[in-house]
């Protein structure tokens, strides 16, 4: 009886969704951080960019309101960006 081969795991992307007002210029900087939206940590960039558009189009009507997503796979492991 042979055995199917183990897939590899994937290699897990961590990405952040968040949001919150911002002040008008060019620079992103929140009028409030204790009022930011912590939305969630993604495995992916899909399931995050999933998130991230949902939020956006709830708030759609504040044009101070921004979401974003944040490659935190970067931040936690940065020298596999130089790879």
């Amino acid at each position: 009886m042979s055995k199917a081969p183990k897939k590899a795991p994937q290699k897990q992307l961590l990405h952040l969704v968040m949001g919150g007002e911002v002040e008008k210029g060019d620079e992103i900087v929140f009028k409030d951080l204790t009022a930011i939206d912590m939305v969630g940590v993604y495995p992916n960039y899909a399931a995050a960019q999933l998130a991230w558009k949902s939020k956006a189009q709830q708030t759609v009507d504040n044009a101070e309101m921004r979401y974003f997503v944040v490659h935190l796979h970067r931040l936690l492991n940065p020298e596999d960006d130089e790879a």
